[in-house]
């Protein structure tokens, strides 16, 4: 539709000649030619890289081989309405930005656009500003939730660093092989149970190796599919798929000189595995649509939760790649594997959210610790840290109880009758002078102080006692 297309060429503000690093691309889809020329022009003033489609079909075929940050949608593509598409292209791209552009505006469409997901509503007849300042609000959201959300990587980050420091001899002996790996050159392939701290791993590999200097890439394998991953990969050509608006390096190419992650490598499509060989065979690549052979000098890690073994026996996955990423193989052990750092974890991410949440004073009751020490934590780490997250966001008061930790109520009433089945112990917090025992004082205070110090020699040291006395009271009230 034509209707008072906006003509922005005339307009006075001034045009950029070049795209640039800070540059974003926009998908136009509209069935009139002269408002895709239009909006083409409006985008391209602010640097934008624009692709224009008239049809449904053609945009979700642009979708599903590109990436776009933000989408302009007419309301009406022939006998199509565009809301009947905005679903469908959120669930190609979520986060995208969609702004749904009609002649026909009224109230009730721009409430079922917005329901539907639509970021923004631009009404016919609009002005190249009107335009642009709708793109403008969309990138600069998307631009702070991406750094927001690198913020928040490297807060986790230097938060789970703690998840380095063990009581538990088992992963200390895990992290010894880490280390040894980490000063290697070798691809690395990660293994174990989601919320193991894998990607965390990685970063201290990296951190820990020769290229810690280098960048430290992250590719994330199942958000990204067919085309979509090989260009993400290895990087494109101008033209070489729809949707392919401008040459594109890779990830690969960015990761030069450093570290390069797969994260849930088996989720890689079936090109991709096949280029990922030939690059580990020889450290060779081309970009989507070019001949042109290209080498890079990077390290690969990757991880994964599935037993990549079976994705071979059913086809999904190509024995060979397996082979070439299985040279060192690092097992993360789960948490429950590990149960001697449960409770110094999460006192770690106690004082981490208290500082966060800008709280102070806050405790572990003494059944809450036990029921921190037993529970399963089937989420590992992940699902720790994000308990103990609610606990200091929504308890009310200083001291945690165990129904602030939003656990399951079956697995925390089990560990608590466990608890006290032995000797009847209260599950309360005990206080010097109150009517208690002197072996319940007593195991109640050894219990905060291991928890408190860094290391068990130190709280022998506090206690006044040898550490072989400090096992051995351990073992006899069984604290962790």
């Amino acid at each position: 539709m034509s209707l008072a297309s906006p003509n922005c060429e005339r307009d006075t503000a001034p045009v950029r000649t070049e795209v640039t690093a800070e540059s974003w691309s926009s998908l136009v889809i509209d069935d009139d030619a002269a408002v895709r020329q239009s909006l083409r022009l409006c985008l391209e003033v602010e640097g934008a890289r624009v692709l224009g489609v008239a049809t449904a079909e053609a945009a979700l075929e642009a979708l599903e081989r590109s990436t776009f940050d933000v989408v302009f949608l007419d309301l009406w593509l022939g006998s199509k309405s565009g809301l009947d598409v905005l679903p469908d292209i959120l669930r190609r791209r979520p986060g995208v930005g969609v702004v749904v552009v009609t002649a026909y505006a009224s109230f009730e469409t721009a409430v079922q656009a917005m329901k539907l997901g639509a970021s923004d509503y631009l009404p016919k007849p609009f002005t190249p500003e009107q335009v642009r300042q709708a793109a403008r609000r969309i990138v600069e959201a998307q631009r702070l939730q991406a750094e927001h959300a690198r913020l928040r990587e490297r807060v986790d980050a230097g938060m789970e660093t703690h998840g380095f420091e063990s009581r538990s001899a088992r992963y200390r002996s895990f992290l010894e092989t880490a280390s040894r790996a980490a000063s290697a050159e070798s691809v690395i392939l990660l293994r174990g149970e989601s919320g193991t701290g894998k990607n965390v791993l990685a970063r201290w590999i990296h951190g820990s190796g020769k290229r810690k200097a280098g960048p430290f890439v992250t590719v994330h394998c199942p958000t990204l599919a067919g085309d979509l991953m090989t260009s993400t990969l290895f990087g494109h050509r101008k033209g070489a798929f729809t949707g392919a608006i401008s040459d594109a390096a890779g990830k690969v190419e960015e990761a030069q000189g450093g570290t390069l992650f797969l994260d849930e490598v088996g989720d890689l499509g079936t090109d991709a595995q096949a280029r990922l060989l030939r690059f580990l065979n020889d450290r060779t690549y081309e970009r989507l649509g070019e001949s042109r052979e290209r080498h890079a000098d990077v390290r690969l890690v990757a991880a994964t939760n599935r037993p990549l073994e079976d994705e071979v026996r059913s086809g999904r996955f190509r024995e060979d790649l397996l082979f070439r990423l299985n040279v060192i193989t690092l097992t993360l052990p789960s948490l429950r594997e590990r149960r001697e750092d449960v409770l110094p974890i999460a006192l770690h991410f106690l004082r981490f959210f208290e500082r966060s949440h800008g709280r102070t004073g806050l405790t572990f009751r003494a059944d809450t610790e036990s029921v921190v020490t037993e529970y399963a934590w089937p989420g590992n780490l992940r699902q720790l840290r994000n308990a103990i997250e609610r606990a200091v966001t929504l308890a009310p008061a200083g001291l945690l109880l165990p129904e602030d930790l939003g656990l399951p109520e079956g697995d925390v009433h089990e560990i608590l009758a466990r608890q006290s089945a032995p000797s009847g112990r209260r599950s309360g917090p005990i206080e010097i002078g109150a009517d208690v025992s002197l072996e319940e004082l007593e195991r109640e205070h050894i219990a905060r102080l291991i928890a408190r110090a860094p290391t068990f020699e130190a709280a022998a040291k506090t206690l006044g006692i040898d550490i072989t006395t400090l096992h051995r009271k351990r073992k006899r009230y069984r604290l962790a």
